[in-house]
């Protein structure tokens, strides 16, 4: 029994260990023009590449960090990558 429960712990730290490391992103951060333009950059650049690019309007601001959150990872980007992204998104943003 001891051998089981330890097992069941050791697996579930691994698979904890193997996971992502991104973090997650939860509002802006960069505002700086440059970064914006390397955010819009790597959004036209990086998204296109597996469908036709969404109107920023399409989303709020929250709706952007859904969205992201799901579509990042697909797209690989690093946790920077994604951040300039979401804040070119919300900087073009009208809602």
């Amino acid at each position: 029994m001891k051998k089981t429960i330890l097992s069941m712990v050791a697996g579930a730290l691994l698979m904890v260990s193997c996971g992502p490391k991104s973090t997650a992103v939860t509002g802006p951060k960069y505002t700086a023009s440059e970064q914006l333009v390397q955010g819009k950059t790597i959004f036209e650049n990086s998204c296109s590449r597996c469908h036709k690019l969404p109107d920023p309007a399409r989303h709020d601001d929250q709706g952007w960090i859904k969205t992201l959150s799901r579509m990042a990872p697909k797209a690989q980007l690093s946790d920077e990558q994604h951040q300039m992204v979401y804040d070119y998104l919300i900087s073009v943003n009208k809602k």
